[in-house]
């Protein structure tokens, strides 16, 4: 079913839990870092082709450890694959959920903003005529202003 309108609220209690919960599995990342845009740059890339070789690397180093030097953590790179694992599957989920927020926000504003041109128009209207909604309707309208001129420019650029 396609999008329909949305009527819906997010009590404080519940968006407190949910506040709580982020913070439960920041804790429980307590290991993430930040890389800066240098960092990343010179970093190898590994995708889901390179998934396999790592796999099959790991397993080639676990059935052959004799050929790897002393100094080699055959350990810790099984560690890192599994933490690969663990974190690939938690990105999934949290995209997800991300993706369904940011479309449901997109469409949830575009519903209020079409309520908000709704009351424009009738403040424009009512200030004719009654006392008071002109410097509403000013208002209102300067801020409109900026609005329609970057839908404007949006349109222009497609």
């Amino acid at each position: 079913m396609g999008y329909q309108n949305i009527s819906a609220s997010v009590s404080d209690t519940d968006r407190q839990e949910m506040k709580a919960a982020l913070r439960v599995i920041e804790k429980k990342l307590a290991f993430l870092i930040t890389l800066s845009p240098a960092e990343r740059r010179a970093l190898l890339k590994m995708g889901d082709k390179s998934l396999a070789f790592v796999n099959n690397s790991l397993a080639a180093g676990q059935d052959n450890p004799d050929i790897l030097p002393a100094s080699f953590d055959l350990e810790e790179f099984e560690r890192d694959y599994q933490l690969i694992i663990a974190l690939s599957e938690v990105l999934r989920g949290l995209r997800q959920l991300t993706e369904q927020v940011d479309d449901t926000l997109m469409a949830v504003s575009s519903e209020a903003m079409r309520s908000s041109l709704t009351v424009y128009d009738y403040v424009k209207t009512a200030a004719k005529t009654r006392p008071g909604l002109k410097a509403l309707a000013e208002q209102l309208g300067e801020r409109f202003k900026a609005i329609r001129g970057r839908t404007a420019k949006a349109k222009d650029a497609v």
